[in-house]
């Protein structure tokens, strides 16, 4: 699986992209069809005090893609929530292909 990890006016950092990495890292234990998650990261306010916006895409097999979106004072809190909103996405795809089946 591929993962991306892109900084929109903000240097991303070893630190970051490990951490974005190891969380698009745990969306195949949710649906075994992703192919790659490209994590894109954004300063909403150029400040030193700005919020922070992650966008999490999923590109999953015969299906498109999951988009989620979550914006924090805290790059990683951003980066956790997008991360949590596409495995509940995820999720919820998975139980309607099991239920669609029987």
């Amino acid at each position: 699986m591929r993962i991306d990890v892109v900084g929109r006016q903000i240097e991303v950092t070893d630190a970051i992209r490990t951490h974005a990495e190891e969380k698009a890292g745990k969306l195949p234990t949710f649906y075994d069809g992703v192919q790659a998650v490209r994590v894109t990261l954004s300063r909403e306010d150029h400040h030193t005090h700005g919020r922070f916006h992650a966008e999490v895409v999923a590109d999953v097999q015969k299906h498109a893609d999951f988009v989620s979106h979550a914006t924090h004072e805290d790059l990683y809190a951003a980066i956790d929530e997008a991360a949590k909103k596409v495995s509940r996405q995820l999720t919820e795809f998975k139980e309607r292909l099991k239920q669609s089946r029987h």
